[in-house]
């Protein structure tokens, strides 16, 4: 392995295949500070390397699965162009490949990861892996009658990858001597397997039975038609694998944003997710994008290749025109890049919010209700604000989706188990009675007086005419800059200072963690989501409280005397 040093930045490359797995060696190398890698790549490498250490869980790291996939492609997998004469993983790629197909149930010995997402910058060898995944799932996966299945947004851009996964075997003497290629599948005979293009607008989706399943440039994906129809195509299969492989893009309300949030979420703790790999290489958002010893970052493939000094070149160029720039970080720094967004907490901040109230010690005391209801198949949220003796808040919050809702989606939010610790209620049908909304307002009012009840005027006309009928006193929340940029400011103060109580509870993180600022014409700074798996609607709800709230919170704790003492007292 040689280390080629350009700038400061250190890269791996080898020059011929490594003997040995580097799956581990790679994590290792990477949380070690050895290797550049962004946050979320140092994150997954962690991940990996803590699960080696812990033996309290189900799962275990085999490394000959994991190498033999690697084996398989740099022995029998040809490059069909460029000057290769034969195809060297690189650690990166070891790490994906090999955590994608080592980690296994240590009881039944089949794989642990579902899915794998894995995010790079273009040019990093993105259709080499994808056919040689494909070719070693066709013919060594141990899978009889395998259906594997080369996916993209159209068919013209499948039939690129097919196409590629041809030239593959053609290349090889051993592969074009097992592999039967023809126009619409590569047969592999031995398993009675193949390999075949599908896209969203296929005729034949009804009937796939999948194994493998390689989604390519899922940035272009306006929907999950074509993911929805695989994922059910797998149900009997013993060991399925979906591997979406893509850059950043500009659809920046589906799947892929979609698919980075959950990551982002699942490697900072907000929610669980085991059976999905993720390898989200971007350049981190505080990174200087001039300065090329980021540049690894989204581009692990630099060196191979990627050309260091060509990068620079074209940097040079695109950056001096506005709409080049723009693509050349979505495409190279694989950035999904808005110059007018930034987030409303990092998670470290979030974190320093960990205190736990008992709700005994709440009873009787008065608090503030806010709600925000969903339009159609979405998320309603309820919660409750108290302002505390010593400066703090703590918040009750509750939320209800219907079973529509749930049974359909493909984002990786943890429904059912939410349901079970009691922070979700799954309403029966296509969308919530906002009865049950009304009802657990006025159970709360039980236990802790409810002084005002506050509300985005959205959806919400006859509930709040009803807890008006009730007793309540209501005020309308007004969505705008002049109501909501205050209680804003002084609601991320109170987080930095870690005194906002939401006993841990994990979808009242997880709303406060997709919260994105946005500018208005103005530049007054409001809340957003992100795209449409960030949910925010616990935090809308806490906020129309705190617009009530703020002015009852105690900031400076004294004893309401003032004394005058004069110099001299002070003195003697």
């Amino acid at each position: 392995m040689n280390q080629r040093r350009t700038v400061l930045v250190t890269i791996k490359v080898l020059n011929k295949p490594s003997p040995k797995l580097l799956t581990t060696w790679y994590a290792q190398q990477v949380v070690r500070g050895n290797i550049t890698a962004n946050e979320y790549v140092r994150k997954e490498c962690q991940r990996h390397l803590n699960y080696l250490k812990n033996d309290n869980h189900r799962w275990e790291f085999d490394e000959e699965k994991g190498h033999k996939p690697i084996r398989f492609i740099e022995k029998f997998c040809k490059p069909s162009k460029g000057e290769y004469g034969q195809l060297i993983l690189q650690p990166w790629q070891h790490f994906i490949i090999g955590s994608l197909f080592g980690w296994v149930d240590k009881e039944t010995r089949l794989r642990r990861f579902k899915e794998g997402v894995v995010f790079v910058g273009r040019k990093n060898g993105k259709t080499t892996l994808i056919s040689g995944l494909t070719t070693y799932g066709a013919s060594e996966d141990g899978e009889p009658g395998a259906d594997v299945v080369l996916l993209a947004n159209g068919m013209k851009q499948a039939r690129l990858l097919f196409d590629e996964s041809t030239k593959m075997i053609k290349a090889s003497p051993k592969l074009n001597k097992n592999f039967r290629p023809r126009r619409d599948a590569i047969y592999y005979d031995k398993t009675n397997s193949k390999i075949e293009p599908q896209a969203a607008d296929s005729e034949k989706l009804d009937g796939l039975n999948t194994h493998i399943g390689v989604f390519d440039e899922i940035h272009e994906y306006k929907d999950y038609k074509l993911i929805s129809v695989i994922k059910n195509s797998r149900q009997s299969r013993k060991q399925p694998l979906l591997v979406y492989i893509t850059t950043a893009g500009y659809q920046l309300d589906g799947p892929l944003v979609d698919m980075v949030g959950a990551g982002e979420d699942t490697l900072n703790g907000v929610v669980e997710d085991e059976r999905t790999f993720y390898f989200l290489a971007s350049l981190d958002k505080e990174d200087d994008l001039d300065n090329p010893e980021n540049w690894a970052k989204a581009n692990p493939n630099l060196g191979v290749s990627i050309d260091l000094e060509t990068m620079k070149e074209d940097w040079e160029k695109a950056k001096r025109v506005p709409a080049e720039r723009g693509d050349f970080i979505t495409k190279r720094f694989n950035i999904f890049a808005n110059d007018d967004e930034m987030s409303f907490l990092d998670y470290e901040t979030l974190k320093k919010n960990n205190k736990v109230i008992d709700l005994e010690e709440l009873k009787g005391k008065p608090c503030t209700i806010g709600y925000d209801l969903s339009e159609t198949q979405d998320f309603t949220a309820a919660c409750a604000t108290f302002a505390l003796d010593d400066g703090n808040i703590a918040v009750i919050s509750h939320s209800w989706v219907p079973e529509e809702r749930v049974k359909y989606a493909n984002e990786k939010i943890p429904f059912r188990e939410w349901q079970e610790e009691g922070y979700l209620t799954i309403t029966p049908g296509q969308y919530v009675d906002y009865q049950q909304v009304y009802d657990w307002i006025t159970e709360m009012n039980q236990y802790y007086p409810v002084e005002k009840i506050t509300y985005d005027r959205a959806n919400a006309f006859k509930l709040n005419q009803e807890l008006k009928n009730y007793g309540f006193e209501t005020e309308e929340t007004r969505q705008g800059a002049i109501t909501l940029s205050p209680a804003l400011k002084d609601l991320n103060e109170l987080f930095l200072d870690g005194k906002v109580i939401f006993n841990n509870n994990p979808m009242m993180r997880w709303y406060i963690n997709n919260v994105q600022l946005t500018k208005d014409r103005n530049d007054n700074w409001l809340p957003t989501k992100q795209n449409r798996y960030r949910k925010i609607d616990g935090f809308a709800a806490l906020l129309n409280t705190y617009t009530d709230i703020m002015n009852k919170v105690v900031t400076d704790a004294g004893n309401g005397n003032i004394e005058f003492i004069s110099m001299k007292e002070l003195l003697s």
